[in-house]
């Protein structure tokens, strides 16, 4: 077993549960998928990451401690995930059921700061 199939480094037990979830289980996943890919799958999955998430994942990646990781490292995930949201944007349930409804019944979905005054 190599050192890439054990424990994740600097991922504690919540964060390698969530993990374990979207499917990236050993080094070696990590490795493959990348710190802010990894990141983004753990959001879209529903949970609620921190930035010191995506700073642990690098750290484990580049084999330090996360707090270790320069400025200039941490700004250009932070740039990464950026890019990679807007490419891809992640919605919440209630945006997701908004587009399906609106689907099912042929019209447009609405802007997120719509009035519900109007539903009582």
């Amino acid at each position: 077993m190599s050192s890439r199939d054990v424990k994740i480094r600097n991922v504690g037990p919540k964060s390698a549960a969530w993990l374990r979830q979207v499917g990236v289980k050993t080094a070696e996943d990590l490795f493959r998928v990348g710190p802010v890919e990894t990141f983004l799958k753990v959001k879209r999955a529903g949970f609620r990451p921190s930035l010191n998430l995506l700073y642990s994942l690098a750290g484990a990646i580049d084999d330090c401690h996360w707090t270790d990781l320069s400025v200039e490292r941490k700004e250009g995930l932070i740039s990464d995930l950026a890019d990679a949201e807007s490419d891809n944007p992640i919605k919440t349930r209630w945006e997701k059921q908004a587009d399906r409804s609106a689907e099912v019944d042929g019209t447009e979905a609405p802007p997120l700061d719509a009035d519900d005054s109007s539903a009582s």
